[in-house]
């Protein structure tokens, strides 16, 4: 079957205000090099006018609900501990001391009331400030004085979600993120708890990893088995700091797929989900969606789940999210699915894909994180225990999913392809828009060198 993209209509739903397209910039139809991909200079620059100069996901909020609670960020060649201070407020240091320059956080996780460096026993209060100096009358104040305390950075907090950037100059979060940050506070991520948390080192570009996941164009061609149950036709949003947005209707095929009426297997599973018995459901798959939506609808007003504030595409579909520059957010009303991209610190031509499903847990019959996001059978979703960070090294089937594998496989292929002599950068169409949005602030950033992100 051919299809012309151009003449296929932007499906999402009924129009609402959340659903409302934002004028496109004009982002040009240049060709970009392929170097960025593996150039060992470029990614040297990447690190020092991207990474750090934005904001960058640490972590969220329910992994340090109370004071004393800390994570560990780990990007490129740095590692950041970050902490609920004694007033509740959230801090964020360098995870380092300043004596000798031994990481201090070992755990990914934790609670104390003090950091204590496990190379001589220096302490630390939670607010960076140095609690004792062991020893300290040992060393010559003049030694002394060029700072005990740990070096902070700043951290701040949208939408459930916490933010760190090394550049003092970075604009407020708030104005970084503009209207998507009240996007993201619908789905009230701060009272979700992290269910599921992996990590898988990949043989491609960080980037490539951002590209194949900032479109849907290739849905077709490396996972078939979507089409059943996923719509081509999708409304693209392009916001400035070179976020997105992508409307990515759920629980009907694909105009591709060839069969537009039966209720398959797929579109049941998420029928299951909304609460619906698809045996005793009467209706085609063209009509699946909108039965779903009113389900949900349905179970909002029987159970008080307040759905009256979300439109009914974010009922049925997945509202993806793109956050410059290593981080996409799919957003569902019951749980959200982050992915953040990371670089490796040595090797352009390596990252790690990091995941995190995070639910809110509630007491409702059927009511549960949608099927397809592939919680392992007797996952703690209550949120009473926060579960370890699984971590696949390099060489090793990352067991994501159908989906994700398909994803882990196929991009060391086109990491391959893109160091070819024969190959002179992207051509990137209208179904990925995104990409092209993302490669143009990345380029913005570079060409500014040590000023991006200062204005």
């Amino acid at each position: 079957m051919n299809f012309d993209f151009r003449n296929w209509p932007i499906h999402v739903g009924t129009p609402h205000p959340f659903n409302a397209e934002v004028p496109r910039p004009d982002n040009g139809t240049a060709r970009l090099g392929p170097e960025r991909y593996y150039d060992r200079g470029w990614a040297q620059a990447e690190w020092d006018r991207v990474f750090s100069k934005t904001w960058l996901l640490a972590g969220v909020v329910s992994d340090v609900p109370e004071d004393g609670d800390y994570l560990r960020f780990d990007i490129g060649t740095e590692s950041f501990i970050i902490v609920r201070d004694a007033d509740m407020t959230l801090k964020a240091h360098y995870n380092v001391c300043p004596h000798r320059g031994s990481q201090i956080a070992l755990d990914h996780f934790g609670s104390v009331s003090q950091f204590v460096c496990p190379f001589h026993s220096w302490r630390f209060n939670l607010d960076g400030s140095n609690a004792k100096v062991t020893d300290k009358e040992t060393f010559h104040p003049d030694v002394l004085c060029h700072g005990t305390d740990l070096t902070s950075v700043r951290c701040e907090e949208a939408a459930g979600l916490i933010f760190i950037t090394m550049n003092p100059d970075a604009p407020p979060l708030a104005d970084y993120l503009g209207i998507v940050a009240d996007h993201l506070a619908l789905y009230d991520i701060g009272s979700m708890n992290v269910v599921q948390h992996k990590r898988s080192d990949w043989a491609a570009n960080w980037k490539g990893g951002v590209d194949a996941f900032y479109e849907i164009y290739h849905l077709h061609s490396v996972h078939p088995q979507t089409q059943g149950v996923m719509d081509d036709r999708t409304q693209i949003d392009l916001y400035p700091n070179g976020l997105s947005r992508q409307f990515v209707p759920f629980a009907q095929p694909s105009p591709r797929f060839p069969d537009q009426t039966s209720v398959n297997e797929g579109i049941k599973m998420m029928m299951r989900d909304a609460g619906l018995d698809p045996d005793s459901f009467t209706g085609t798959a063209q009509e699946s969606r909108a039965a779903i939506q009113q389900a949900k609808r349905a179970r909002s007003a029987q159970y008080n789940l307040g759905y009256d504030r979300f439109s009914d595409t974010q009922l049925s579909d997945s509202t993806i999210y793109g956050i410059f520059p290593n981080l996409q957010i799919g957003c569902h009303p019951e749980a959200v699915f982050i992915h953040r991209f990371l670089p490796h610190p040595t090797d352009p031509e390596q990252f790690t894909y990091d995941t995190m499903i995070l639910f809110k847990h509630e007491d409702i019959p059927g009511y549960g994180a949608p099927a397809w996001m592939g919680l392992a059978e007797g996952t703690d979703t209550t949120g009473r225990t926060r579960p370890e960070i699984v971590h696949v090294p390099l060489g090793v089937p990352p067991q994501l999913g159908e989906v994700l594998d398909q994803d882990s496989e196929l991009l060391p292929v086109v990491q391959k392809g893109a160091r070819s002599r024969g190959f002179r950068g992207p051509l990137w169409s209208e179904q990925e828009a995104r990409l092209r949005h993302f490669h143009v602030e990345l380029d913005r950033y570079m060409a500014a060198g040590n000023d991006a992100g200062a204005a």
